[in-house]
């Protein structure tokens, strides 16, 4: 299947350049979607962080080269660190062990192989969804910024929620509220072509002082209902990415992602994951 025959290709563009800086976009277009889906998909796949995985990767690599003699300073450089004490955090975190210790008596360190990816059929719980096909619509909000790298982004979305139902905006959004998807909204604006951020907001026609707005581009949309607490959502998005994606006929689409939260209680909401797709092979 091209859409795992792309992300085996990504792997291997790892291997060939782990003593190199990793260019996450070339990854992502070896995959055939945007920087930000590929890091998610590969996240919800790997089971482990795109960055993690490949500094386990070069640590696994590290190992073998100092246990063959090579100086843990020559070591660091070849890995891309600044300096060996960035190095000697690095490969004790993986390792348990500092790396001027693995050539003594008894030392043990960790090998992590190659990823290769597969699909597995599962006899797995059933998944409902729509596909929906939507013109551009307006949204109105507050944003955050958001890192290249979206391990860096764990903490910056639930500040941004904090901040606007602590300060009433979420109460206002409610009030301007009046297109569809009816919800307050998460939208994770991630285009290769754009300033990454992410929106607090609501689809609103209606004028808002102070508020930021963006139009979401038109799409076909691949929508999935749920209900639960916040970790029922995480389970939802990576049941979409490892059991409906990669056998659904469909594919990454270029756009932002959309979390629509129709109701208020955040241990017993009612909520929709609104995924940007193609069908697969098509440009």
């Amino acid at each position: 299947m091209e859409w795992v025959d792309g992300l085996n290709r990504s792997i291997a563009y790892i291997e060939s350049h782990l003593t190199e800086e990793i260019d996450y976009a070339a990854l992502a277009r070896l995959a055939c979607c945007s920087t930000y889906h590929y890091q998610r998909m590969f996240a919800y796949l790997a089971g482990v962080p795109l960055g993690e995985y490949i500094r386990r990767r070069r640590m696994s690599l590290a190992a073998v080269d100092l246990m063959a003699g090579e100086k843990v300073a020559d070591a660091a450089c070849k890995y891309g660190y600044q300096s060996p004490t960035a190095f000697n955090r690095a490969f004790q975190a993986v390792h348990g062990l500092a790396p001027s210790a693995v050539r003594e008596p008894g030392a043990a360190v960790k090998g992590y192989p190659p990823l290769r990816f597969t699909i597995t059929v599962k006899g797995a719980r059933e998944m409902e969804f729509r596909i929906e096909k939507r013109e551009a619509f307006r949204i109105v909000g507050v944003s955050v910024p958001l890192e290249s790298d979206i391990e860096k982004n764990f903490e910056a979305v639930p500040q941004v929620w904090g901040r606007a139902a602590g300060d009433g905006t979420l109460q206002r959004l409610a009030a301007l509220m009046d297109g569809e998807p009816a919800g307050i909204l998460g939208v994770s604006v991630c285009g290769d072509a754009e300033q990454w951020r992410y929106y607090v907001a609501a689809a609103s026609s209606q004028a808002a002082p102070g508020l930021e707005e963006y139009l979401v581009p038109a799409a076909t949309w691949a929508v999935f209902p749920g209900s639960g607490t916040s970790r029922s959502l995480q389970d939802l998005e990576r049941r979409i990415v490892t059991e409906w994606l990669p056998t659904s006929g469909y594919e990454y689409a270029s756009g932002p992602d959309v979390e629509v939260y129709l109701n208020a209680d955040p241990e017993n909401a009612r909520y929709e994951v609104w995924l940007p797709v193609k069908k697969s092979g098509r440009d």
